[in-house]
């Protein structure tokens, strides 16, 4: 708005310091303007003549204003169809062609869909009965548990734990899409699932990923659990993620995490040129490179360290040879 021929602000406590800037400048054009014709009129001069601006420097504001809010936009990501597999194609045919009609080849209209249905199989195990009267029957693949699949498990699984739905609302949502199954079987599936076997696959991705990342971003939150203080540890890039969860956030800590559920230790040469980066005794290298150089587990190695009088010694040690261990990820 217009307060005494004077742009100002519609709020000033909110303007923006460019505003601010800008309306400071004015104001000061105009009282220099002023004081001239005041002292024009003392020396009984002519005042100036009231010329009316031509508008084009305001044009040319608002031509560079558009100029940069162009500029300022992000340019676009792309089409997110260049990115997507094609699964299937239809050819559509026009209905009723006239006679004479040539083919212009086609134009291309991608549809995403999502396939949700129940699948029943039925494993015809072969029995055998052997010359000593002996009955051998094929055994079933390993991720069939009871009479439900893999797959069916993880959406469970995933359902209840990522998803934060119900047993009850899982059986409902199952038996809509034609799954035979009631509550007390839902149960049973989340309490028997092998926590472990998705742990070592889970295991087994960290380790795949870590083996082949030409690199890694790390990163890590704090939280309680079990009343006490957690913290829960991403690790991954554009292809995997993996987060894991300790009580600790020790440079340790960390190295055990890289080393993706591997539990053994090795005392090998990068191990022991890494003792020697840090300054550790030139004696407890040569007591460990003289002695055993793999344990498959701490145990082993704690028990190695005390054998040799050094399980009082610094735990760069153990940082050492797990950081040799994380590295290669050999078991």
């Amino acid at each position: 708005m217009r307060r005494g021929m004077v742009d100002v602000p519609p709020d000033l406590d909110n303007a923006s310091h460019e505003d601010l800037k800008e309306l400071v400048q004015t104001l000061l054009e105009r009282v220099n303007a002023a004081l001239r014709d005041e002292n024009a009129r003392l020396k009984g001069k002519p005042p100036r003549p009231d010329v009316k601006p031509s508008g084009m420097a305001e044009k040319a504001q608002s031509r560079g204003a558009s100029k940069a809010k162009a500029k300022s936009k992000k340019p676009g990501r792309g089409s997110k169809r260049s990115r997507l597999r094609i699964d299937e194609d239809r050819h559509l045919q026009p209905a009723d062609l006239p006679n004479g009609s040539r083919f212009k080849g086609y134009q291309d209209h991608l549809v995403q869909e999502l396939v949700i249905r129940a699948r029943t199989v039925r494993y015809r195990r072969e029995r055998w009965l052997t010359p000593n009267g002996r009955t051998v029957t094929a055994e079933l693949p390993g991720h069939v548990q009871g009479h439900y699949g893999g797959d069916l498990r993880r959406l469970i699984v995933t359902l209840y734990h990522r998803g934060q739905m119900t047993i009850p609302r899982i059986t409902t949502q199952l038996r809509d899409l034609g799954v035979d199954i009631d509550r007390r079987q839902v149960r049973r599936l989340l309490d028997d699932t092998d926590a472990e076997a998705f742990l070592t696959e889970a295991q087994d991705v960290l380790h795949a990923g870590l083996a082949t990342a030409a690199w890694v971003s790390v990163d890590d939150t704090g939280a309680r659990h079990q009343a006490r203080n957690g913290y829960c540890t991403q690790i991954g890039d554009d292809r995997f993620t993996a987060f894991l969860t300790r009580f600790s956030k020790s440079r340790q800590n960390f190295l055990e995490l890289l080393r993706a559920g591997h539990t053994d230790y090795v005392v090998n040469a990068e191990a022991l040129a890494y003792m020697r980066g840090r300054n550790l005794s030139q004696a407890v290298i040569d007591q460990l490179a003289e002695g055993p150089t793999y344990f498959p587990d701490a145990a082993s190695w704690q028990a190695h360290l005390s054998a040799l009088g050094l399980d009082q010694a610094p735990c760069s040690l153990t940082r050492s040879v797990s950081r040799q261990r994380g590295r290669s990820g050999a078991r």
